[in-house]
């Protein structure tokens, strides 16, 4: 059975425990694909001065995960299909915790080596978990949508926040505060096994008590979705993403968006810590900065959800974004810079809930929103990926953070550009077909 085009589950009265399990499963997976790479950005200066690297290497503790999405993300779909989509997650989430016990657990060599293997687990989340909410939560796109990014950013701020107190104040080192992550990996993994029994039966619920009739009923309907996914699954196919201007537009802002997260996460301790903070209190403005993108990330999927247009919360978030740059770049040492880091989160907030709403706003079907994740998570972060390594080259070359800040405000007056292009109402598929057919 095509796994990424079944039937929604029916939630009715009697799973509704079972429906609760998967909201939780989904949260915790969540939760795993943001704090092991966040968790880095404070303990940068630690990481460097142990293993005697440069800035632009170190950014690359940043950049890597990014590579392995942009490698990954096209092929988890039929890794999806093929397998379940439960059993993906399932296998990504130990594959994860073992690449983050690997890059605290012998140097150099395993610092990369293991960064490089959790960014290929986590970009199985990625891809997958928007195109599972569309097929589990059709009608509740945006609230899910909400609880997935509150989740994975909640647990991305508390990893900023606690890492500098717990490789120091509790003297773990950045070995022990990066390896502590991977507790949180076997909590989702016991969390998520309840799954894999539903990956088995398609998607009905685990656990019910099925009489002859109702194994009947459900044969006969299983056999129903069967013929329709071998329909849909062609049409599906039909489309080809990578010649569709919509789906090129919502890469390019899930990619520009990323790029400006990616380098905040990065390097804004060590922008904070040049401007004459302190390194604790620089971790505490990152993890603050994704603070603030938590309750925007629930407003802004459940507003996207609402709205056929998109414009007016990507143009919203769009200048958030630049105002909290442009601050930090002319008065980040003053007393306005917890203004500045608010601002930055709250418009950092909108544009990520808004490019991952985008998957499922421009798609007609579970298939062709994950073949959309996979392409724009793909291109997406393959562009962001530059972004942590070149800002940390420019930033060993004029020896300020003044030209790096300036580029990237450029990157966010684009970023606004591609996403009021992406967010109009429409479907790509659709405009295949005005097109006059395939592309």
């Amino acid at each position: 059975m095509n796994q990424l085009s079944t039937k929604p589950t029916q939630h009715s009265s009697s799973p509704n425990r079972t429906v609760l399990i998967l909201m939780l499963g989904i949260a915790l997976l969540a939760a795993n694909l943001r704090a092991p790479l966040t968790s880095v950005g404070p303990l940068v200066s630690l990481m460097r001065d142990s293993l005697h690297i440069s800035n632009t290497l170190a950014g690359m503790m940043t950049t890597l995960p990014l590579f392995a999405f942009a490698l990954f993300s096209p092929l988890v779909p039929g890794l999806a299909r093929r397998f379940g989509m439960e059993r993906v997650l399932f296998g990504s989430v130990v594959i994860l915790a073992a690449g983050i016990l690997l890059r605290s657990w012998s140097g150099s060599f395993g610092l990369f080596l293991g960064t490089a293997i959790l960014g290929l687990s986590i970009s199985v989340g990625n891809v997958l978990i928007p195109s599972l909410i569309k097929r589990e939560f059709p009608r509740q796109v945006g609230v899910m949508t909400g609880v997935y990014t509150v989740s994975m950013n909640t647990f991305a701020a508390l990893a900023s926040g606690i890492s500098i107190p717990l490789a120091v104040g509790l003297g773990l080192g950045w070995t022990g505060a990066l390896r502590i992550w991977a507790v949180l990996s076997l909590i989702a993994m016991f969390c998520w096994i309840p799954q894999l029994r539903r990956n088995s039966q398609g998607s009905s619920v685990a656990g019910e008590s099925i009489t002859r009739e109702a194994k009947a009923e459900t044969y006969r309907r299983s056999e129903e979705v069967k013929h329709r996914n071998r329909a849909q699954g062609a049409d599906a196919k039909s489309i080809n993403m990578w010649k569709s201007s919509l789906a090129w537009q919502v890469t390019l802002y899930m990619g520009l968006q990323s790029m400006v997260f990616y380098c905040m996460v990065a390097w804004l301790p060590d922008i904070l810590i040049q401007a004459g903070m302190n390194s604790g209190q620089a971790g505490w403005m990152l993890s603050l900065m994704q603070l603030a993108l938590i309750p925007m990330t629930f407003v802004g999927s459940v507003l996207a959800g609402r709205k056929a247009s998109q414009h007016s919360l990507v143009t919203f978030g769009s200048v958030c974004v630049i105002i909290g740059l442009a601050g930090l770049l002319l008065w980040g040492g003053s007393g306005l810079t917890l203004l500045w880091i608010i601002i930055l989160g709250i418009g950092g907030g909108f544009t990520f809930s808004l490019a991952m709403m985008l998957f499922s706003l421009r798609t007609e079907n579970a298939d062709e929103a994950a073949r959309l994740s996979g392409m724009a998570q793909s291109i997406g972060y393959l562009l962001a990926a530059f972004g942590p390594m070149f800002f940390g080259y420019l930033h060993d070359l004029t020896a300020n953070w003044t030209l790096p800040l300036i580029i990237l405000i450029a990157v966010a007056v684009l970023c606004w550009l591609t996403g009021f292009c992406a967010s109009g109402d429409r479907y790509i598929s659709a405009t295949v077909k005005n097109r006059g057919g395939r592309l």
